[in-house]
């Protein structure tokens, strides 16, 4: 009993002790600390901080301020572990309230999530990465790039008769794995709508693969009841997986079942349709008319809902829907592409454009949206290089991209954005898959 008493004695010295020691004053105090000295605030890893040009010069107390201040609007005020009284906490209920804090930490995230700002214009911060096939490059043009809906994958298409996907890292982007199709060159090949399954027409063929990736079997759709067409090229698949759209000669469209790949209905526009786009809930379609005329179609009743003419269009060449069905993109041969609101072109039969991108010299062949609305690329395959980023809702070039000192995009052929905007590819007729971060 004796020597409890004593261990418990000497433990509470010891506390008391250890008190007195941190309420100590420092034993020596260096005059110099306490002159004020200034800092050169023009400095490259310091201009940062600087809330005005008044600034260029600042007392070392003030620049200690100035990153608390940045310290603690980052961590959302000051944290836990830099308040000393937290530190004085004996070991016990040290531990006690670790588990309190942390369930303190997983019942509110407000420190720790904020709203991320908009994407700036003017320059594009990228990298250039090894091109996404790296591995197997396309022998001739490649015809699709595509990433995958909701894996880290890419998948390229070309006329080498070849469907082939890689992972993509940005570093090695290897292999997965590789089919071929024998004597079928391929126009265009698409992801379905929840990823298990790959589609690709050919350049002269009535038939087009299903490529199911959950089984690994190849399956030959060859001929659509009720689809009486020369050539099955061109075709969109709708965002909720149901149907698949294929574009015919003069100006039917052919509405097909995902399911079933039979025929639900067929539609048709004035003159010649080239290119065509559903809405991000898959209710609507918008078709472009070789006569420079966008038809609306419900995709429910198959009835046209609305007719614009597309400002100044001679001949449309390709259509894009941003994801959250803000803006139509049409593109023309005279390389102009106008962007609409979606809300102006369901009423109004001529509407205005926000604006006509006159940077393409050349027919406007490809356009897409970002997933996140903020980037429109817009692209030429009959010229070098003729692929540009526009920023919006500003409708500004970023001047940064393409890089002009040396070719490297050459003919773009294809163009897609990953899930969540981290990558940008560019096939090319080189048969490279060009991968920017």
């Amino acid at each position: 009993r004796r020597s409890l008493q004593k261990d418990s004695s000497d433990s509470e010295v010891e506390n008391e002790a250890k008190g007195k020691f941190l309420a100590k004053k420092p034993a020596w105090v260096d005059e110099d600390d306490e002159a004020e000295e200034n800092v050169d605030m023009t400095h490259k890893y310091r201009k940062d901080f600087m809330k005005s040009d008044a600034e260029k010069v600042l007392t070392k107390k003030k620049l200690k301020r100035r990153l608390e201040e940045q310290f603690q609007r980052a961590m959302g005020g000051v944290p836990a572990w830099a308040h000393l009284e937290n530190r004085k906490k004996s070991k016990r209920t040290a531990s006690d309230s670790d588990t309190d804090e942390d369930d303190d930490l997983l019942c509110k995230t407000g420190n720790f999530i904020t709203d991320s700002d908009s994407l700036p214009r003017g320059i594009l911060k990228l990298s250039t990465c090894l091109p996404a096939n790296q591995e197997r490059f396309a022998d001739g043009k490649l015809a699709t790039v595509q990433f995958h809906p909701s894996a880290q994958v890419v998948m390229t298409a070309g006329q080498d008769r070849s469907v082939s996907l890689f992972q993509v890292d940005g570093i090695k982007n290897p292999r997965i794995q590789s089919i071929y199709l024998e004597s079928f060159p391929i126009y265009k090949a698409c992801f379905s709508a929840d990823g298990e399954q790959v589609i690709a027409t050919g350049t002269h063929h009535k038939m087009f693969f299903v490529y199911d990736m959950m089984s690994g079997s190849i399956i030959p759709i060859q001929k659509v009841r009720g689809v009486e067409e020369r050539f099955l090229r061109s075709f969109e698949i709708s965002p909720d997986g149901s149907f698949m759209l294929i574009t015919g000669t003069s100006g039917y469209l052919h509405l097909l079942s995902m399911k079933t790949k039979e025929l639900i209905s067929t539609m048709k526009v004035n003159g010649r349709c080239t290119a065509s786009a559903f809405t991000p809930d898959s209710s609507k379609i918008y078709s472009y008319s070789k006569e420079g005329e966008v038809f609306i179609w419900d995709v429910r009743s198959r009835k046209c809902l609305h007719k614009f003419e597309d400002e100044g269009s001679l001949e449309g060449k390709c259509i894009a829907l941003s994801k959250n069905n803000q803006y139509v993109a049409c593109g023309s041969a005279s390389g102009v592409v106008n962007l609409y609101t979606t809300d102006v072109c369901l009423k109004e039969n001529h509407p205005k454009p926000v604006k006509a991108i006159m940077n393409l010299v050349t027919s406007a062949t490809c356009v897409t949206f970002n997933p996140t609305t903020e980037i429109l690329a817009v692209a030429s395959r009959e010229t070098d290089e003729a692929v540009k980023l526009v920023h919006l809702p500003s409708c500004t070039v970023f001047s940064n991209f393409p890089v002009f000192r040396r070719k490297q995009i050459y003919l773009a052929q294809s163009m897609d954005f990953s899930p969540r905007s981290g990558f940008f590819s560019v096939g090319n007729n080189k048969g490279k898959a060009l991968l920017f971060r």
